[in-house]
């Protein structure tokens, strides 16, 4: 077995961060489509544009990415779709403070 010596170890390090980095933002450019309340997943979490829950939208829940003030965001629930940030679906989970 090869001992890996720190220059070699530093250079692997440093390819995966990149890459993971990287991979990252790929699967964010994929997210284009915007969430459909027909989607099956949409359906059985009760997704919908416009919340109706007091202090509950999309934009606040710790599953939403993407930047503050964009109208659709890409959700780790609902992957490659991006959701309404007035929106709420029965996953919703308030993001931590």
């Amino acid at each position: 077995m090869k001992s890996v010596n720190r220059r070699d170890f530093l250079k692997l390090s440093g390819s995966t961060v990149i890459g993971l980095t990287l991979g990252s933002v790929a699967l964010h450019a994929k997210a284009q489509e915007q969430l459909s309340v027909e989607d099956p997943t949409a359906k059985a979490l009760n997704y919908t544009p416009a919340s109706t829950v007091e202090g509950a939208q999309c934009a606040n829940c710790m599953y939403v990415q993407g930047d503050e003030g964009e109208q659709h965001r890409p959700c780790n629930i609902f992957p490659n779709k991006l959701v309404n940030a007035e929106g709420w679906c029965s996953a919703w989970v308030k993001k931590p403070s």
